[in-house]
């Protein structure tokens, strides 16, 4: 019966990025549940992810109803009561819409109808105060850069790479500008795995660079809801790169001008 020896002491070559491992360090790459013929290291090892399968599972989401109701939208109208004579005449009633905040004025021009008893300037204050609400909606203070993973080539070969919407291309190069705050969105599910952080090196901690952590702040895990990692770009920041805390040559050049 034919013997082999364990291997413990031997070396080999890593099939994906070239490094010298110990032999039984290498694990066997799986693409789409078959084996790739690829003996790659522990840091070079993608898991068999369900990206590779798509098309596999029968997907139905429908999204119109059957029999949707009509948007209903009711009319603006004010109420005011006016003089007797010449209502259509006794004054202007408009809104302004002026630092987000919504006001109501009624100019009145002609004596106007007490109310119950009240005066035009109870009336008008009472007006005044109702429509005094305010309507302000923060806006984002940060841009979003939404990131997914797929396969593709790029200056470090072919594999999985970082995409990013509205940008063409494997690996990108984006431009970040000083003073203001970015954010990598990794809630999408592709980015399962894949960690992205930034660097003062290209390729960052595969580069023997190191993380850079200068207004970076993270959160949540790569894949799921609320996951990413933002930067405020700080007034002289270096040119930056992107890049896979645990796969290498995912990332590209982030410009800081």
């Amino acid at each position: 019966m034919a013997r082999y020896a364990a291997g413990k002491k031997s070396k080999a070559l890593c099939d994906r990025c070239g490094l010298k491992y110990d032999y039984d360090q290498l694990k066997e790459q799986v693409v789409n549940r078959r084996p790739s013929g690829l003996r790659v290291c522990p840091s070079c090892l993608d898991v068999d992810h369900p990206q590779h399968r798509i098309g596999e599972a029968k997907i139905s989401d429908a999204q119109a109803l059957r029999h949707p109701r009509p948007d209903r939208v009711e009319p603006a109208s004010n109420v005011v009561a006016f003089a007797q004579r010449y209502p259509h005449t006794a004054g202007t009633n408009e809104f302004t819409l002026m630092s987000a905040t919504m006001r109501m004025s009624a100019e009145m021009t002609a004596t106007p109808l007490l109310v119950s008893g009240s005066s035009a300037a109870s009336i008008t204050s009472e007006f005044t105060q109702t429509a005094d609400a305010e309507v302000t909606q923060a806006a984002p203070s940060y841009t979003t850069l939404t990131v997914t993973v797929a396969s593709g080539t790029n200056y470090y070969g072919t594999g999985n790479k970082y995409y990013i919407a509205g940008l063409s291309g494997a690996s990108p190069t984006v431009t970040l500008n000083e003073g203001t705050t970015y954010r990598f969105d990794q809630s999408h599910a592709s980015n399962s795995g894949h960690p992205l952080r930034l660097s003062t090196t290209a390729n960052g901690t595969h580069g023997s660079g190191s993380e850079y952590t200068t207004g970076v702040t993270t959160n949540g895990t790569p894949g799921s809801a609320g996951a990413y990692t933002e930067i405020a770009v700080q007034s002289g920041a270096p040119t930056l790169y992107y890049y896979c805390t645990n796969h290498s040559g995912m990332g590209g050049t982030a410009n800081t001008p």
